[in-house]
């Protein structure tokens, strides 16, 4: 059971913490470490390298990451912030992704990309509200809200 802390003041966590706490797993796990975690946010980081298996057909000759995975790794660095919130069980409970808004992209991530995730709450309690922003060498390359849940597996 991964255990509410008081957060007073930032931690970072490892690939091995991150694993276990999502249930994500390669090629899915799209969170490679954690810089910082506070009541406030949570910064987090993907190294995209070119051995992503989407780079195979999106797009050859023109490799750029799916938008749609830029967006799972903000949910992805949400549902951490989240868990850390509260009495988290990964064994007996999971994090879902509900929704997304207000989706914007504005540059594509590439291989050798360092793609910093930055999620703040907008709202706390059974449903969470979120705000994400993606950023490589502090451009902005993605801004999103989204909702979350965490429910009981079955």
């Amino acid at each position: 059971m991964v255990k509410a802390r008081v957060m007073s003041e930032s931690v970072s966590l490892s690939a091995q913490e991150i694993a276990e706490i999502l249930p994500h797993r390669f090629p899915f796990l799209l969170i490679d470490r954690v810089s910082e975690l506070s009541d406030e946010k949570i910064i987090a980081l993907k190294n995209v390298s070119w051995n992503e298996p989407f780079f195979q057909g999106h797009f050859p000759g023109m490799p750029i990451m799916p938008g749609v995975l830029i967006v799972e790794a903000m949910a992805q660095a949400g549902g951490i912030l989240a868990a850390r919130a509260i009495n988290y069980d990964p064994v007996n409970q999971v994090i879902f992704f509900m929704a997304i808004d207000k989706v914007k992209f504005r540059k594509p991530v590439t291989p050798g990309d360092q793609l910093n995730l930055e999620v703040i709450p907008l709202r706390r309690g059974k449903v969470w509200k979120m705000q994400g922003t993606a950023t490589v060498d502090g451009n902005v390359v993605c801004t999103a809200e989204f909702l979350a849940t965490i429910i009981d597996r079955a």
